[in-house]
């Protein structure tokens, strides 16, 4: 597992998450599942389905609810909620931390392969790794990381503490807000899919617009954002974008939104606030969707959602959550309702004919 090396004493950790420690005040050099920890280490209990683990678990100690404090045989730290409390520990032993950290004692560490141009504007603490390439008019905030082989193209922005993973493409006019991680593979600002048709075939749409992406944005492996045709795609504050994801020119994302793998936003589509949307949704051009939205996974969405709060699902056509489960249990019926009408007709069909025989 990918954790930084370093180590908490329980009680530590109580204080962070406002817990509570039943048992031993051991010391915790990592985290692991149920399953798997080691006497050193910390889990979680976040759903009752596991609790039979927790008799056979080795781990040090358990983050636990008080309704599940007693089933625990070792030591556990007792929270509202252990799956936020895990989250929140992760953060404690990630990697990342140890080159945040070592990037606090550096001015500028710039490996001596990257390529800065001289017009680019590098604040303090900032880390350039092996192959990067930063073109002309980039200012880069402070305590940034920047992975190998990344590419930041002219005019591109990047807010204090973001960090750009290995291999990430930033095209010209991309700014990007303070505290973002962007994963392998990323190209945000490529051009946006238009073209005009004509007899002779296709004629490009310059997309001349850019991306504002806003603070504290995770966007995974080789998800895409397009630039805009005119105005910007906007990404709001705090939006959670999975891997393999395709965001289209001019959309517009709320903030705090969260959407799931290989889904695919066309053009100008405007998601709203607090929005989940699972993976493998395919959500069409110039739609609306209201705040609060929950779409559920290999959703098509083709029409626009206003009212807020709602969850929407699609087999036959968008619909409701609540009516598309009706309907699916209906379909799973329908060879047994068909069985059943047929043997109705053909009781009508027969007191039919006995009628006419009298």
């Amino acid at each position: 597992m990918a954790q930084r090396n370093c180590s908490y004493r329980l009680s530590e950790l109580a204080n962070k998450l406002n817990g509570v420690i039943q048992g031993l005040d051991c010391t915790i050099f990592g985290l692991n599942t149920l399953e798997k920890a080691s006497s050193n280490e910390l889990s979680f209990l976040a759903n009752s389905k596991y609790a039979s683990q927790l008799a056979d678990s080795k781990s040090g100690a358990v983050l636990v609810t008080a309704q599940m404090a007693d089933k625990v045989t070792g030591s556990a730290l007792i929270v509202e909620n252990p799956y936020l409390a895990f989250a929140k520990v992760s953060q404690l032993f990630d990697w990342r931390l140890a080159d945040s950290e070592e990037s606090e004692c550096l001015s500028a560490s710039i490996d001596p392969s990257a390529r800065v141009h001289s017009s680019a504007r590098l604040g303090a603490h900032v880390v350039v790794s092996a192959g990067v390439v930063i073109e002309a008019d980039v200012k880069v905030d402070d305590r940034c990381v920047i992975g190998p082989n990344s590419v930041i193209q002219t005019g591109s922005h990047l807010g204090a503490s973001t960090r750009l993973e290995a291999n990430v493409t930033i095209y010209p006019d991309v700014v990007l807000g303070r505290e973002c991680l962007v994963h392998s593979g990323a190209v945000i600002g490529a051009d946006g899919f238009g073209f005009a048709p004509t007899k002779e075939g296709w004629v490009k749409i310059c997309q001349l617009g850019g991306v504002r992406v806003g603070n504290r944005v995770e966007i995974g492996a080789n998800t895409t954002i397009d630039r805009g045709a005119l105005d910007h795609t906007y990404i709001g504050d705090g939006v959670k974008l999975d891997n393999h994801i395709q965001i289209a020119h001019n959309v517009n994302i709320g903030e705090q939104t969260a959407i799931a793998g290989c889904t695919a936003v066309a053009g100008s589509t405007k998601i709203g606030r607090h929005c989940t949307i699972a993976g493998h949704c395919g959500i069409t051009g110039h739609l609306t969707i209201a705040d609060y939205t929950h779409i559920t996974a290999m959703s098509l969405i083709s029409k626009s959602i206003i009212v807020t709060g709602q969850a929407y699902s699609s087999g036959t056509g968008q619909e409701k959550h609540g009516d598309w489960k009706r309907n699916v249990v209906r379909f799973r019926q329908l060879d047994n309702m068909a069985r059943r009408l047929k043997q109705l007709e053909q009781k009508i069909e027969i007191l039919s004919i006995e009628g006419l025989n009298k």
